[in-house]
């Protein structure tokens, strides 16, 4: 019979729905943590913020698909060194008015990016503090929460936080990551000695180290190691739940 394959299988007995993909995607700039959005062009949310995003072509994996938006949206030549990774499927059946649409959410960390561009439908595209970041358009405020405690934890148990940073830091630097992502200040002495303590977590770099103000010495330089995870791992200092976020009141430049 028509629309049937010699296992039975009919593919019209099955409502069609699309597939997207929504990025959130973080770095840190003037020490504090920004996420990048997108002023939606078109209806379903014209003029409300979003995370980045698009439709899943034909011929492309969600990860392909994430990559190119990643790629679009950060005005990046090359983004196979960054971080991207998957983090969950949202499919609730009214998440979005124009139809039935299933999405494969991703998060990206970025050290020191370039100034954003808008990409397909966009009207445009900034870095935005995350705490200013609410009031997103369909269900990307829980997208971004979601994304924002998958980074938190697993700063504590692998080399995550080295993403944020150049491929040499020093230890300061990685330390207002942790800082920034937790919302915690850390002590100095004891971060640098559960740093150094992990095995394979980050490894000096020779030379003379990086003058960072002031009249001291210069600073010693670490690049990310080969550990996939933290053994011990370093644990935030209390059980931070974070708190609300103000909303984001509409485009601005």
């Amino acid at each position: 019979m028509h629309g049937y394959d010699k296992h039975g299988y009919d593919k019209h007995a099955y409502e069609p729905f699309a597939v997207t993909v929504d990025l959130a995607v973080f770095t840190l700039r003037a020490d504090a943590l920004h996420v990048l959005l997108v002023e939606r062009g078109h209806e379903p949310w014209s003029g409300r913020w979003a995370l980045p995003g698009g439709f899943l072509l034909p011929e492309e994996s969600a990860e392909t698909a994430a990559r190119r938006e990643l790629a679009e949206e950060t005005g990046l030549d090359d983004v196979t060194g960054l971080h991207l990774e998957q983090l969950r499927t949202y499919s609730e059946p009214d998440r979005d008015p124009r139809m039935r649409v299933v999405s494969v959410a991703f998060a990206a960390l970025l050290p020191g990016p370039p100034d954003p561009r808008a990409g397909g439908d966009a009207a445009a595209a900034r870095w935005v503090p995350y705490d200013e970041a609410r009031g997103l358009a369909f269900d990307h405020d829980t997208i971004l929460a979601d994304a924002r405690d998958r980074v938190g934890a697993k700063l504590e148990y692998t080399g995550l936080a080295t993403a944020f940073c150049p491929p040499e830091f020093t230890l300061g630097e990685l330390q207002r990551v942790y800082e920034t992502v937790w919302g915690a200040s850390l002590d100095r002495p004891n971060f640098r000695r559960k740093v150094l303590a992990a095995p394979g977590f980050v490894e000096a770099v020779p030379g003379p180290g990086r003058l960072t103000g002031g009249r001291g010495k210069p600073a010693a330089l670490y690049r990310a190691g080969p550990a996939a995870a933290l053994h011990p791992p370093l644990l935030r200092p209390t059980s931070l739940s974070g708190s609300p976020r103000p909303s984001l009141e509409g485009p601005s430049a």
